[in-house]
């Protein structure tokens, strides 16, 4: 859980200055535009789109992008039709993988996955090879100086919270998925400001890996989540802070 938590909240701290926002577009853009295509362009209606919209607002995309991207999934606008996959494996360590695509080349999206393994010293595993490890959990993070840990249980307890923990100088929230959006509007409500929040696939055990061995898992995480059909990658790493820190880039 601490590889996984201390992960989240880096790469929480560089997103600001991330200098593939364009990547980054591309990838909302398709989860807007999936998300529309099969729960309808209201998000008072669609969860998946409002979330996704969520997400578009917080990387700063403009508006004029997220309604051309619901329109396009509602048959508004001429667009792609992008299929969801999800991939399986172990990296180096073994560490293990789940990592979810949007593509409209499933062939070409799945050669480029088991090139990417392939390079990196993992290898592609078999459907339900790893995805037991993980399991779909809300994920809040708090800067302490927004509350004291009393005064956020308090607001999220009665929300659905399932366990909060300190992590740094940072709270970490976690809730089943259907509760998110309940533990979301009470910390709003209660003027607590939320540093990174999402649904996400937080890993039951981890494994610990160090020195070279950590760098290659790093690497492997970014060589995935540089390939533009990928929306989101997981693993099971546990990895000391200090590398975490020296490899995001």
């Amino acid at each position: 859980m601490s590889g996984h938590s201390k992960w989240a909240s880096i790469k929480h701290k560089k997103s600001a200055t991330d200098s593939k926002r364009g990547k980054i577009f591309t990838k909302i853009i398709k989860m807007i535009t999936v998300a529309a295509r099969n729960g309808g362009g209201n998000i008072n209606t669609n969860p998946a789109l409002r979330l996704a919209i969520q997400k578009a607002k917080e990387a700063n995309m403009p508006q004029d992008n997220i309604e051309r991207a619901v329109k396009k999934g509602t048959g508004e606008l001429p667009g792609m039709s992008y299929e969801a996959v999800s991939y399986e494996g172990y990296g180096p360590g073994g560490v293990a993988f789940f990592v979810e695509a949007l593509t409209d080349n499933k062939n070409r999206t799945t050669s480029e996955v088991r090139n990417i393994f392939s390079k990196s010293g993992g290898n592609l595993a078999g459907s339900g090879s790893v995805n037991w490890i993980f399991e779909k959990k809300g994920f809040f993070i708090v800067n302490k100086s927004e509350a004291s840990e009393d005064d956020l249980m308090s607001v999220i307890l009665d929300a659905g919270a399932e366990d909060l923990s300190q992590e740094g100088d940072t709270y970490e929230i976690k809730s089943k998925p259907n509760d998110y959006e309940k533990i979301k509007k009470a910390l709003e409500d209660g003027k607590i400001k939320i540093a990174s929040s999402e649904v996400t696939m937080i890993p039951k055990s981890t494994v610990k890996v160090r020195d070279e061995q950590a760098k290659q898992v790093l690497r492997l995480v970014e060589q995935l989540e540089d390939n533009d059909d990928i929306q989101n990658v997981y693993a099971n790493f546990d990895i000391p802070e200090d590398i975490l820190k020296q490899n995001i880039k």
